[in-house]
């Protein structure tokens, strides 16, 4: 088996043998729409199978797994959104990696940008424990939600824009069900930022007529059922922005900070 079957033990396992999967992007739809809590379909995503060559390069890198990792056993399966059922902060990213999240069942953990990222939001308070090595470690987010983009890791870190069309209902719906308590949406990324805002849009959200530029610590006041909510940009804390120094941890600080203090 090159992947963690549904209900076998995995630690935080949203789904089971019983849980609906999706096998083409008319499934995706349907059944993205027809969940009607953050459970559900936290789920669903977790055992989709619609786009046929992530599949197959998940299962592929689950079965031939990393040197470092040869011991292990890979989760393989898309990876779903992680943290407070009702967060204020929403974190954005694009894609899981292949030996990170594609491994550990977890987005961002277990890679090098996790690294990066989790330390810089155990600082600002918005994570239980500073690392996020594997799950069922303890890690807990504080008020703050992480998604991605696209659920499975791809080949080349490089989504087809066929594949980002197909997962685009389950991220649309996530945005939609935890819109009630966000307050702040950060993009990690500009490739996240791009794909934030039909999703955006999508859940219900009040959009400028023209979307703003990404940049670093670029701030946008949008609105969803009244409420303000503001849209924020962040470098993503890849190997290689951080090896050059176009990331340093008190950027991410100043980033994370920033957002806590707005979703109060």
């Amino acid at each position: 088996m090159s992947f963690v079957p549904p209900g076998t033990g995995w630690p935080d396992d949203p789904a089971t043998a019983d849980t609906p999967v999706a096998l083409d992007p008319a499934d995706v739809k349907r059944i993205a729409a027809a969940a009607g809590t953050i459970e559900e379909l936290t789920a669903a995503q977790s055992v989709c199978r619609a786009c046929p060559r992530l599949v197959e390069w998940r299962e592929e890198v689950a079965r031939t797994k990393r040197r470092a990792f040869a011991d292990e056993t890979y989760w393989g399966r898309p990876v779903p959104g992680w943290g407070d059922e009702r967060p204020r902060i929403l974190l954005v990213g694009l894609a899981p990696a292949a030996h990170g999240g594609n491994r550990t069942g977890r987005i961002f953990t277990g890679d090098r940008s996790g690294d990066w990222l989790f330390a810089s939001l155990h600082r600002c308070g918005l994570a239980a424990q500073e690392t996020s090595t594997y799950a069922g470690d303890g890690q807990r987010l504080i008020g703050t939600r992480v998604l991605a983009s696209v659920r499975c890791a791809p080949p080349a870190n490089k989504p087809t824009p066929q594949e980002k069309a197909t997962c685009f209902p389950w991220m649309s719906r996530e945005i939609a069900l935890v819109a009630g308590t966000v307050r702040v949406v950060v993009a990690l990324g500009g490739y996240a930022w791009q794909a934030m805002w039909p999703a955006l849009k999508e859940a219900g959200y009040e959009l400028p007529r023209s979307r703003p530029p990404f940049g670093h610590g670029v701030e946008v006041e949008v609105r969803h059922g009244g409420s303000p909510v503001t849209l924020m940009g962040c470098y993503h804390p890849s190997q290689q922005n951080t090896f050059t120094g176009r990331v340093t941890a008190q950027m991410l600080d100043d980033v994370f900070s920033r957002a806590g203090s707005l979703a109060v």
